[in-house]
């Protein structure tokens, strides 16, 4: 699968969306992936991890449990974890903190793949690898649907994605002129409730 079809199953899916965001890096683009729009469709979900899966298993060999940062990791790592054979746990913020509750464990020398749906800057991955380190286990990579920094994002680990894009993206002071003239809207989940 590449990248070129990854985004026509977001577009199928009516998740490819442009405009002036607010992306949950803070950053500001005039494309955004309403991803939860194609994981709300588990025939999409399906072929989308199916495919990373089968770049997964090639890269890292044996996985014993995918883990990701809750909102965007649980869906990815739940289908990801299922077509590698693996467990699949998730973590959450407590007092800001990414932290594995809910009983999820890891064992000693258990491989661990860290599961995200879209990289932009990689910070939820790298809380993610934070939060996995005080944990057992061999953490042997990282995975997501889509990486758009186009792989300019250090996550901490080695990432594998489905599909790469480069979409622009700009400092909320640093806007091209026509961004300034759209109202900014924000579509994703970091930072509600």
């Amino acid at each position: 699968m590449t990248s070129e079809d990854v985004l026509a199953v977001f577009k199928e899916a009516g998740a490819l969306l442009e405009g002036h965001f607010i992306l949950s890096s803070g950053r500001r683009s005039s494309v955004f992936l309403q991803k939860a729009l194609v994981f709300s469709r588990p025939d999409l979900s399906e072929k989308l991890c199916k495919a990373l899966a089968a770049r997964l298993a090639a890269d890292f060999g044996k996985i014993d449990v995918v883990a990701g940062p809750a909102v965007g990791g649980i869906i990815p790592g739940y289908e990801l974890a299922r077509h590698l054979g693996a467990r699949a746990i998730f973590a959450e913020r407590v007092d800001g903190q990414l932290q594995f509750r809910r009983g999820f464990s890891i064992a000693a020398g258990e491989r661990v793949l860290i599961a995200e749906d879209i990289v932009t800057t990689g910070l939820s991955f790298r809380e993610t690898v934070e939060a996995l380190a005080k944990l057992p286990g061999e953490v042997v990579g990282g995975a997501c649907i889509i990486d758009r920094s186009g792989g300019r994002a250090d996550v901490g680990c080695k990432l594998i994605s489905l599909a790469q894009v480069n979409f622009p993206d700009y400092a909320p002071d640093d806007l091209p002129p026509e961004l300034q003239k759209i109202e900014a809207i924000k579509p994703g989940s970091r930072g509600l409730a």
